[in-house]
């Protein structure tokens, strides 16, 4: 059932209250998800968008009871990933022939996934489509936010800027705007996701949102892929997003850790204690990757200004969960942030030094050489982890 977002404005997703991980199994999703697409029903009637491929017969069936589906003008296809796009396959069965208009890339990447040579029409930014009633709608690419074939779509008149990616967030909710749903869970789901997709595209981030400034157009909507629209101060969202893209960094450490016999927990305790101790201003929280949710521990180590990884030496390496975690943290690129490891050992004792390499490789800052431990800690070696923790609270 289509919801009015404004004038002739609808949504027509899906609510995806099941959903608890995306990406395959790379991305958490406590609180569902939503696949926003868009209709437009002016002299000339307008799709964009469509949902992920589970929901694609249940969209078409939908969609045809609220319009004839053959009076579809035009399709626009902001981002060809398949939770965007899966429906298509299922639409384009019964209206083949209707254009599709949607970048360079985004035919590449929507004939990989689907192997079909549909009516497609490449738009690269500041190119219009007119779709009557004095409206038109201006395009501006979004390479990199968050694949090459990224795209915005703006609606003159209407004001409302269909975002696709950008601004979003995994959060399912019967409530179509910002202002009806609570803003602590919204903010938290749209940090996370940013922490966890956008990151390594800060840079890039930064120029897009100078660009999409520089263009002067008065924005009373964003409407996104995931999530809410927001409506109520919609330049809210943008103004964090270019908090967030400028290497950001509260005042914040977050201890991570892996542990086996609870010696490396041990240290990770009273590193954090030695830390409050020496600087009772700083926030520190401490997770045992093992049973944390990795995303959620991903976007405490974005907020942080420094990070302190821990884990024993097992195999003459590292716990795998702390190992995991390292790579997801090497490719979002984080920036200015500082780091150091600690871990205890009973033989070879290598998990500091591998560590300290993946932090380097990852582009944190070592502090220090790191803390190793062997076997469990006794209270005077509990005593160095404390004055070990102090030293990185005062760097």
């Amino acid at each position: 059932m289509k919801k009015q977002v404004k004038n002739n404005v609808y949504w027509v997703g899906q609510v995806d209250w099941d959903l608890r991980t995306f990406h395959g199994y790379e991305y958490s999703t406590h609180r569902g998800s939503t696949y926003n697409s868009y209709l437009i029903q002016e002299e000339k009637t307008v799709l964009i968008d469509t949902v992920w491929l589970p929901f694609a017969d249940e969209f078409v069936e939908n969609l045809a009871s609220e319009i004839d589906l053959k009076k579809i003008d035009y399709i626009i296809a902001n981002h060809g990933e398949v939770d965007h796009s899966g429906a298509l396959p299922a639409l384009m069965k019964h209206i083949p022939d209707t254009p599709i208009y949607c970048t360079a890339n985004a035919v590449k990447s929507l004939k990989g996934q689907y192997h079909q040579d549909w009516n497609f029409q490449v738009v690269k930014t500041g190119d219009k489509l007119d779709i009557g009633n004095d409206k038109e709608l201006i395009f501006v690419e979004m390479a990199m936010l968050h694949w090459p074939d990224s795209m915005a779509t703006y609606l003159t008149k209407d004001n409302i800027l269909f975002s696709n990616a950008a601004f979003g967030q995994h959060y399912a909710t019967d409530k179509l705007f910002n202002d009806l749903v609570d803003s602590c869970e919204l903010f938290q789901e749209s940090i996370k996701y940013y922490a966890n997709i956008l990151t390594p595209f800060n840079p890039m981030l930064r120029r897009k949102l100078d660009e999409v400034l520089a263009l002067n157009l008065p924005i009373d909507m964003i409407a996104t892929s995931h999530g809410i629209i927001w409506r109520d101060n919609p330049m809210q969202i943008v103004n964090k997003y270019a908090e967030w893209a400028n290497d950001y960094q509260e005042n914040q450490i977050t201890v991570i850790y892996d542990t086996m016999w609870n010696g490396t927990k041990m240290l990770a305790e009273n590193i954090a204690a030695g830390i409050r101790a020496a600087d009772p201003e700083v926030t520190v929280k401490v997770y045992n990757l093992s049973i944390s949710d990795v995303n959620d521990v991903i976007t405490e180590v974005f907020k942080s200004k420094s990070v302190v990884v821990g884990s024993p030496t097992v195999n003459n390496g590292i716990l795998h969960a702390v190992a995991g975690c390292l790579e997801m943290m090497r490719g979002l690129k984080f920036k200015n942030k500082k780091a150091a490891a600690f871990g205890c050992y009973g033989w070879s004792g290598e998990s500091v030094k591998l560590i300290n390499e993946a932090l380097e490789k990852a582009g944190f800052a070592l502090i220090n050489d790191g803390f190793k431990n062997l076997w469990n800690p006794n209270e005077d070696q509990q005593a160095k982890a404390f004055e070990f923790g102090k030293s990185i609270a005062n760097a």
